[in-house]
């Protein structure tokens, strides 16, 4: 292995590759946004950026939560020479963040701390000589990190980087005009100067069956809906025959907020609003049935019983209850000891990943924080699993410091299974994963790349996607499909246009997408 040499980068800590090289190059030309794929070295290309710049001032790295901010500290820590490099939060008092700033040669930390700081004039960015945005596709509307932007010095260098900058041209180009990014630096798979370090990821779909008892609750689910759907036809607030969805009904929703907002507070409107709450209620109720299962289910109803006891409130919730079909749906979950068949499968492709002691390593991913509660009990009854579940901080969940801990018991080996919802999608470092497995698709194309990515990286990874048959799976994953094509196909084209300057932003370098 050649390894980079320069002066602030520690001997032999990062290996020569030619196409991070010239995205480095790029980068000390030009503001970029750096799109390259998920275990390609989004950081080295930052890290070697960032040792160009120490000798001109500060550096600046920004990341979206505590696990990315730590994770960022210790590759830089392990990688500079001579920096003293300080990480900021906003668990910390104001002053000991402007000690932080003053003091430190780079600063790693959240965004919407420093955003806080400069907002209240604790201190300014003028001795910084490049900003570093991690996950820079959030870099739209009032994200910090636009707030941070507005206050980037002059002839200060600024940086984005993603695996996953979404399908949706305006947003991304919005996103350049926000961290003024004056071009877009892509890599995929197949580029030549990159496809000599690429493992193969191998996708494999499986589609189950769901059991009668399922489909018998959501048939009176279903039954449920169709009666409250069609008294808001009879309300006009819907067109008769439209296929319900929750996207769908979401949108009647922000109709009925709008004329609410006009002054339009009428019977007919009230009366929508409370039938578009409980038509979500048991869209939600059905999709769980459908690719959940019963147990995620079961608590679900329970917080709809328990809303429904309340005297204030709980209104939707008590027409739920109170409707004949709702007996029977929780006669059949009470009943029931059928589970959704997806949770054989996890159990069987996780201990066939983990079956000899090998020290492979599997992440499940779920969408729901009742899922994952199931899915890491299950699993404990797996043979030679080690099982830790990665949830956000809300209600109750894992606190930030709590998250960075499980993550680097997984990378020791204490764990060598995490059942994680989003919270372990986006950014983080968890290299020898061997295989992840969607318990759900997802509609989001930036969402189903991150997941998809925390394998594959030092070795040939394996990805499972679970899909029920007939099903909303099978909706959101053709979403995700459809958009992933519109994404490559979308910024080949803003790839072009920037290159003949059409646009505020410009860019040079490669137009090709697939591999994304």
């Amino acid at each position: 292995m050649t390894s980079v040499e320069h002066p602030r980068i520690v001997p032999g800590s990062v290996e020569e590759r030619r196409y991070q090289t010239a995205m480095v190059q790029g980068c000390l030309r030009n503001n970029t946004l750096v799109i390259l794929p998920t275990g390609l070295g989004k950081t080295v290309v930052a890290v070697r950026v960032a040792a160009e710049y120490l000798s001109t001032g500060k550096v600046l790295i920004l990341a979206p939560t505590k696990p990315l901010v730590d994770q960022h500290r210790g590759s830089f820590s392990r990688t500079l020479v001579d920096a003293k490099i300080g990480e900021m939060n906003g668990n910390m008092k104001p002053e000991t963040r402007a000690g932080i700033v003053d003091s430190c040669d780079v600063v790693v930390s959240t965004p919407q701390s420093v955003a806080n700081d400069l907002e209240a004039g604790r201190y300014g960015l003028e001795g910084f000589s490049l900003i570093i945005y991690d996950e820079a596709h959030r870099g739209v509307g009032n994200y910090a990190y636009v707030r941070v932007a507005r206050f980037c010095p002059k002839g200060a260098r600024c940086i984005g980087m993603t695996a996953s900058p979404g399908s949706d041209t305006s947003k991304i180009e919005e996103v350049c005009i926000n961290l003024h990014l004056r071009r877009i630096d892509i890599r995929s798979d197949e580029d030549p100067d990159v496809s000599p370090y690429i493992h193969y990821t191998y996708v494999n779909r499986i589609e189950v069956n769901i059991p009668q008892d399922i489909q018998d609750t959501t048939a009176l689910l279903r039954s449920m809906l169709d009666h409250f759907v069609s008294e808001m036809v009879s309300l006009n607030l819907i067109r008769p025959g439209w296929q319900i969805s929750t996207s769908y009904m979401l949108t009647v929703g922000q109709g009925l907020q709008a004329r609410l907002t006009r002054g339009e507070k009428t019977a007919i409107v009230y009366r929508g609003l409370a039938l578009h709450s409980i038509c979500i209620k048991l869209l939600h109720a059905i999709g769980l049935a459908e690719t959940q299962g019963m147990t995620p289910l079961r608590v679900y109803l329970e917080k709809i019983e328990a809303e429904a006891d309340q005297k204030e409130g709980g209104r939707s919730s008590r027409e739920i209850v109170r409707r004949p079909e709702y007996v029977g749906v929780r006669t059949i979950v009470d009943r029931t000891n059928v589970e959704h068949p997806k949770v054989s499968r996890v159990l069987s492709l996780v201990s066939r990943t983990i079956d000899g002691g090998s020290g492979s390593k599997v992440i499940v991913f779920a969408q729901y924080r009742d899922t994952c509660e199931m899915l890491t009990r299950k699993l404990a009854s797996v043979p030679g699993a080690r099982v830790g579940m990665l949830v956000g901080q809300s209600n109750g969940g894992l606190r930030q410091r709590d998250q960075v801990a499980l993550l680097d018991g997984f990378r020791r080996g204490e764990y060598n299974v995490i059942v994680s919802t989003s919270v372990g999608e986006e950014g983080l470092d968890v290299s020898s994963t061997d295989a992840v497995v969607f318990y759900e698709p997802v509609s989001s194309e930036i969402r189903t790349i991150q997941r998809r990515g925390r394998t594959g990286r030092k070795n040939d990874g394996e990805v499972y996607v679970l899909v029920a048959k007939g099903t909303l799976d099978e909706v959101l994953e053709r979403n995700s499909a459809e958009k992933e094509r519109a994404m490559r196909d979308r910024l080949e084209r803003l790839s072009e246009e920037l290159s003949r300057g059409s646009s505020p932003v410009v860019r040079k370098n490669q137009t090709r997408l697939d591999g994304y």
